[in-house]
């Protein structure tokens, strides 16, 4: 993946559901974007902002996270 992949455009849900690993950043900020019912509506962004976070250091933790679960040489 890189960084021009487009994650700020992505809902939370896409996010998640092309990056499983990603659900751990959102777990570890306390927030219940897994399985939540506006998870395929809200971007980043939003999510960010519903939970009163820096949205640019959530993007970073969960573009880490992204790169961090795909195999290696393989592209999405």
């Amino acid at each position: 993946m890189d960084d021009r992949s487009g994650l700020e455009d992505l809902s939370v849900k896409e996010i998640m559901d092309r990056w499983p690993r990603t659900a751990s950043a959102f777990i570890a900020r306390r927030m219940h974007c897994v399985g939540c019912p506006i998870g395929p509506f809200h971007t980043l962004a939003d999510a960010a902002m519903e939970h009163q976070l820096d949205a640019a250091e959530l993007l970073e933790v969960v573009q880490r996270e992204a790169r961090a679960g795909q195999a290696p040489g393989r592209r999405r």
